[in-house]
């Protein structure tokens, strides 16, 4: 069974967007996974097709009514699949969610607007929010996207050589350690030479070591957290 991916947006036309091209297009393609999208606000109920009200309490912006997001949700049919919202209040992706994602059967994304999604339908729904990072945009169809792209390329046979992603950034807990390739000298810089050794067993060892420093230097919170 593919991995199936449904999302619930106020702008489907904006999908598949670039899921459409590169790996995860030619993995759609061929039928490793699908997308569908629902349009929120075809479950309004007056005229104007309206999705949102103003919060309560007072306050600038608009909220997404849990009355229409709840029968949106619930027009999905009934399955196991983790029902997600894209928040910057959410809990930050990892490549281990990413992994615990892509061993199942797919994901539902509820994609928010406005100031944000009545509480009463993240509880009532079972919404598990989620956040791709320390920023907020737009909208929540951009970070669906991203969660999606990270999630497809690690779908079986998607990347073609399963070791592609072996020595990632993340996947160890360490950032990627760096590359090289041809020509030898570039603008005076050349390639280590333990890279051109042969010897498998440095190599690895000079990757380990580099990857270390990077992490160290770049994101020591990576460092304390392998300690624990």
């Amino acid at each position: 069974m593919s991995f199936r991916a449904t999302i619930l947006t106020l702008y489907p036309d904006m999908f598949p967007g670039f899921l459409g091209q590169s790996l995860s297009g030619k993995a759609m393609e061929r039928g490793d996974w699908s997308l569908e999208t629902v349009q929120i606000r075809d479950f309004a109920t007056d005229k104007h097709r309206s999705v949102d009200d103003t919060p309560s309490g007072g306050g600038a912006g608009m909220v997404l009514r849990p009355d229409i997001l709840g029968q949106a949700i619930d027009s999905i049919a009934s399955d196991e699949r983790p029902r997600l919202l894209m928040s910057p209040r959410g809990k930050p992706l990892t490549q281990a969610r990413v992994r615990e994602l892509a061993d199942g059967s797919g994901v539902v994304i509820v994609c928010g607007r406005f100031e944000g999604v009545d509480q009463r339908v993240i509880d009532g729904r079972n919404l598990e929010e989620v956040s791709i990072g320390d920023y907020v945009l737009s909208g929540g169809e951009p970070a669906a996207m991203i969660l999606l792209d990270a999630v497809v390329r690690v779908l079986p046979g998607v990347m073609g050589n399963d070791q592609s992603g072996v020595h990632e950034s993340f996947e160890s807990g360490l950032l990627e350690h760096p590359h090289y390739t041809r020509p030898a000298e570039w603008e005076g810089r050349t390639i280590p030479d333990v890279l051109t050794s042969g010897n498998h067993a440095k190599i690895e060892k000079w990757r380990h070591e580099e990857a270390l420093k990077l992490t160290q230097e770049r994101r020591p919170d990576l460092i304390q957290a392998l300690k624990k």
